[in-house]
């Protein structure tokens, strides 16, 4: 995967999309391209696409209009029509409609005794789909700066604001998720990236959310020389927020966690989800007090390369059936920054992580 950069003061959404579009219009129109083609592989028909689209673009532009405008400006200045953009945006809640296995783990640490939080993140999918992604630093409207990485046409994945909270993001399956086309999911973590400045306040944006497909937000903070963590699991059927250990960590896959909604999980052990949560708790304390490339390395643990949280695309399956580790990432927050390496944590641990 290749990764672009963009630095933008421009506070407006309408006019922060026509920014995108217009630098990177060939991504942005090669990004829907795909996705349109991963649908049909899928077995979902243009004609649901859209429509689960046309909702979930309603459902935005009621709960965040300012992300759905963002969104059209984007394909406007790419020339596409807005619902090619608005697939991508909304692409957890298409695929909702034929879900897969999903990967990704996150590991988050709040020290009990004070000190920032230390964190780590794997971003496991196609890498047919994403052959370019993108860092982008924003200033919203209200002053507030943002430092993201996402996918062009998604709203947010991973990012840290200059109010010192940074957040995490993993897929998760449900049995309440469906077709109906909610708001996406990507548009909560940008929107808790925008505005929240405490897990309360992120808790209570993904509580305001109507969402028609899961996913889990783990949110950190650090002020007055404090860190505070909680990962928000939300899916149709209502939300929990699960705290870390009494040792201060946080570690979430693809399952849930809460025991409420972990009645209704749909996670596949295809998935390994539980795999790599015992595993990633098994290392966990030797990632601690770690520099981000040793704690990409403690994370691989004694396995290295092979470790499950290095997800290697296997070649005798079909393209939509490969999965892989595209991109590792620390988040900094009292430096408001991402750490970040294309590739798998052992490959982070071995050539170092850029900055953003």
């Amino acid at each position: 995967m290749k990764l672009h950069t963009l630095r933008t003061t421009t506070t407006g959404h309408r006019d922060r999309g026509r920014e995108i579009g217009a630098r990177f219009a060939d991504q942005v129109r090669d990004v829907s391209a795909r996705y349109v083609a991963h649908f049909k592989v899928l077995g979902i028909s243009e004609t649901t696409v859209r429509d689960i689209v046309a909702h979930s673009r309603e459902a935005l532009r009621d709960w965040y209009p300012g992300l759905a405008e963002e969104s059209d400006a984007m394909a406007e200045a790419s020339g596409i029509e807005p619902w090619q953009v608005a697939a991508v945006g909304a692409r957890t809640e298409v695929l909702a409609a034929a879900p897969g296995k999903g990967e990704c783990t996150t590991a988050v640490y709040a020290p009990p005794c004070g000190g920032p939080p230390e964190t780590i993140q794997t971003w496991d999918w196609h890498d047919w789909l994403t052959p370019d992604g993108l860092l982008l630093s924003i200033v919203t409207g209200a002053q507030r700066r943002v430092k993201l990485f996402t996918e062009f046409g998604t709203a947010a994945k991973i990012g840290v604001n200059d109010a010192g909270l940074g957040l995490h993001f993993n897929i998760l399956h449900h049995r309440s998720d469906d077709a109906t086309g909610g708001v996406p999911v990507h548009a909560v973590a940008r929107r808790v990236l925008e505005e929240a400045t405490t897990v309360a306040e992120a808790r209570d944006i993904v509580a305001s959310a109507s969402v028609s497909a899961s996913t889990v937000l783990t949110v950190a903070t650090y002020r007055d020389g404090r860190a505070a963590a909680a990962s928000i699991e939300m899916s149709p059927s209502g939300f929990a927020v699960v705290p870390p250990g009494t040792d201060g960590w946080l570690v979430h896959t693809n399952h849930f966690l809460d025991a409420g909604l972990a009645g209704g999980d749909t996670c596949t052990p295809e998935s390994m989800s539980v795999e790599r949560h015992r595993h990633t708790r098994a290392v966990r304390g030797g990632m601690t007090g770690r520099c981000a490339p040793e704690r990409a390395a403690a994370f691989c643990g004694g396995d290295g390369a092979t470790a499950v949280v290095c997800v290697r695309a296997d070649d005798s399956r079909p393209e939509h059936e490969r999965w892989s580790t595209l991109l590792t990432v620390s988040l900094d927050l009292p430096g408001f920054a991402l750490e970040y390496g294309a590739g798998s944590p052992d490959a982070a641990a071995r050539e170092g992580l850029d900055r953003f």
